[in-house]
């Protein structure tokens, strides 16, 4: 939507309140809820402040305060509107818009912690080069009954059939319908937000979905998973029940991905640089994964961000352990799918669905560009399943860390002040995490020790 003609939109349609929407480090909506004619004066003359800090925000909602990577002073910074980006909330009964803000100092320059910042960087390189990345995720998620107990192991909901899932029903066109009233609100809400859903199928976990999105501009699409996720959550509260992006709900299930086919095209011409004229995988598209072999394991904290996410990397799980790649094999971490030449693409089967999407589509992408840049030649593709080889992506998330935190290339693409204040913030999380004390350890320990 074009800047000049916003008020009027928002007039036309009555709106009472506008939601403007910061995704934090964990890909959390932060940010102010604040009247129509107060929103249109301060997306005009910087008002529409908040705190730096809340990018030092832990996905538990605690501020990390022992970091250096924040100003002392707990400065300001201001939020500007992404026009573009306005929407009407549809799950509302009182007209209420939605819009996703980028964030600047008030000397007017952008907040280097900003996830949507990060990916506009990556971005930037690759506009410097004359190319242009496109993605297209894969969502994966469950539905869960309310759990209002986090001691107690999640269950399946109850469909229309009125029983849960006692299994999984992979690509089962009832299964999936037993859930009709909950799909159809998910995407009339979609549609009016201008998300762009592509295909809905069932997984392989009891009432475990996946949406798929058609292929675009990697911050379009991040910005649509944004909000996708969000409307998910909505959509199962409407309906009495949850909606998890967690990488592992369930013990003895699959975990749930954030899939990203990506490729890579030429900004004047259009044309897949990943494919030759005979439809060939081109020597660009082998050192895009041979970056993404060589620097994706440091990457994980951003594709595998919290200590659950490391419970879905295991093998015989549809979920990859090392940095192989394959052609149309689904047990690598990097899938090349049969294609034609428009089409030629790699598949990044490593970030889970809990995933922050700006952070996890910037990873991947300069995993990616790195190789392109540096001309990395990836190992030969695997014939068969992959899981035959070692374990090599990090066990948990202690071991991401460390591995990021000495890959110099990598952080200089994020920007080294990011990538402190990321680390510090997951650095606390563990911090916290250390101080439960499971379930199992009650079961096992308390009388056999």
């Amino acid at each position: 939507m074009a800047s000049d003609n916003f008020e009027e939109w928002l007039r036309s349609r009555k709106i009472d309140e506008v939601e403007c929407l910061v995704p934090d480090m964990s890909g959390t909506a932060r940010g102010k809820i604040l009247p129509a004619t107060k929103f249109i004066k301060g997306s005009a003359d910087r008002g529409l402040r908040v705190p730096e800090e809340i990018f030092s925000l832990t996905v538990t909602g605690r501020y990390v305060w022992e970091t250096e990577a924040f100003n002392d002073a707990a400065i300001d910074m201001y939020l500007k509107p992404d026009m573009s980006t306005l929407r009407l909330v549809p799950w509302y009964s009182e007209p209420t818009a939605e819009v996703i803000c980028d964030c600047f100092y008030l000397d007017d320059q952008p907040v280097e912690m900003a996830p949507r910042f990060v990916l506009k960087r990556v971005l930037g390189l690759y506009r410097e080069r004359g190319w242009k990345p496109v993605v297209a995720p894969e969502l994966e998620f469950y539905l869960v009954k309310r759990n209002l107990d986090p001691d107690y192991p999640l269950e399946p909901p109850v469909g229309r059939s009125g029983r849960q899932e006692a299994f999984g029903q992979a690509y089962g066109i009832d299964a999936a319908n037993d859930f009709d009233p909950i799909v159809e609100d998910i995407y009339d809400w979609c549609e009016a937000q201008k998300i762009d859903l592509d295909t809905l199928s069932h997984e392989s976990g009891p009432a475990q979905l996946e949406m798929n999105f058609n292929h675009g501009d990697p911050l379009l699409l991040a910005d649509q998973v944004f909000l996708f996720k969000r409307t998910v959550r909505q959509a199962a509260l409407k309906h009495e029940m949850y909606a998890t992006f967690m990488a592992k709900p369930h013990e003895k299930e699959p975990g749930s991905s954030m899939h990203l086919h990506q490729s890579v095209v030429d900004v004047k011409t259009g044309r897949n640089l990943f494919a030759d004229e005979s439809g060939e995988p081109t020597e660009l598209l082998l050192h895009h994964i041979g970056g993404l072999q060589r620097y994706l394991g440091a990457a994980m904290p951003f594709c595998a961000p919290n200590v659950n996410s490391y419970r879905r990397l295991v093998p015989d799980s549809d979920a990859p352990t090392n940095v192989h790649w394959g052609r149309d094999n689904r047990t690598v971490s990097f899938r090349v799918p049969t294609s034609d030449a428009a089409n030629m693409r790699v598949e990044n089967r490593v970030p889970g669905a809990d995933a922050n999407p700006y952070l996890a589509i910037a990873a991947s992408l300069a995993c990616g560009y790195l190789g392109m840049v540096e001309e990395l030649e990836p190992t030969p593709p695997v014939e068969g399943s992959a899981y035959r080889y070692a374990h090599t992506l990090p066990l948990h998330l202690e071991e991401a860390l460390s591995k990021l935190n000495y890959t110099k290339p990598l952080k200089q693409v994020f920007g080294e002040r990011f990538v402190e204040a990321f680390q510090d913030v997951k650095e606390y999380e563990m911090q916290q995490y250390r101080t439960v004390i499971s379930s199992w350890e009650r079961e096992f320990l308390l009388l056999n020790v």
